[in-house]
């Protein structure tokens, strides 16, 4: 059972493009076709809760007395819980016809970030950029603002679990496959960033590498006035709690912009 990513959609960054890469290799992969072994691969979105996920990131931050870090003010994920993420990979594991498959859950509606910050800020008792301000930080080096869970080449099919779908994806040229693997594990050696790049790019035709974050001191913030200083006193509200009623309108900032650079 391979673990895979949103990512691997259209990927942006390294990442998703090898994650796209090993799910290329469970499905495509000519030796497949010979084994006793069934490969599985599901697609994860964010795990809420999880190590290295918002919601702790921003319980540390508010425990702390620090600002809210968020990367962009549009930017927009896909959250499943804990209990869904173990239950997608169970079902998924057991299910006859997501053998050979992607099996991904239906995850509703995107959620933007700076809600979720903002209503991390209410359920602790605060008011957001008043008395925590919250601060953008640009999207960092392949960061996409909006996360797919499919590509334009792939398509959905329900199953007989309630909300775990198939994705149909065209894995069947084998040799080309291997081909653009025998290139890259080539280059691995010696070879420099960008021809790795570019033998990834050869193996997922759809990565398009990220432009570069502009600098720090191009990225505009908004900042709040008054009374941060007792919000390390103020307990973080539950990260299910956090998202109860989304999506909802964006608070307006209080105070003016000003240059992280010139604040840091």
């Amino acid at each position: 059972m391979l673990i895979s990513t949103d990512k691997a959609v259209n990927p942006s960054s390294v990442m998703g493009a090898t994650k796209r890469i090993a799910e290329r290799i469970l499905l495509g992969s000519p030796l497949r076709r010979h084994a006793v072994t069934e490969f599985r691969v599901v697609r994860f979105g964010n795990v809420l809760g999880s190590d290295g996920s918002v919601i702790p990131l921003f319980q540390r931050q508010l425990a702390a007395g620090q600002p809210l870090t968020v990367t962009h003010p549009d930017v927009r994920r896909y959250f499943m819980t804990i209990p869904e993420a173990v239950q997608l990979v169970l079902q998924a594991a057991v299910l006859p016809e997501a053998a050979g498959r992607i099996s991904m859950l239906e995850m509703g509606e995107p959620v933007r970030i700076l809600y979720l910050a903002e209503q991390m800020v209410r359920l602790s008792g605060l008011v957001p950029y008043t008395d925590v301000p919250i601060l953008f930080t640009g999207l960092r080096p392949g960061e996409k603002l909006d996360e797919e869970l499919t590509s334009n080449v792939e398509a959905t099919m329900p199953t007989i679990v309630e909300k775990i779908r198939l994705v149909r994806t065209n894995e069947t040229d084998g040799d080309e496959l291997a081909f653009g693997l025998d290139r890259l594990e080539a280059l691995l050696p010696a070879g420099t960033d960008q021809e790795v790049r570019d033998a990834i790019r050869g193996l997922v035709p759809e990565y398009a590498q990220a432009a570069p974050r502009p600098a720090v001191a191009d990225v505009e913030v908004q900042l709040g006035t008054t009374g941060f200083g007792h919000a390390a006193r103020q307990p973080a509200g539950r990260a299910d709690d956090a998202i109860t009623g989304l999506p909802g309108p964006i608070d307006k900032g209080v105070g003016r912009p000003i240059n992280i650079a010139h604040a840091s």
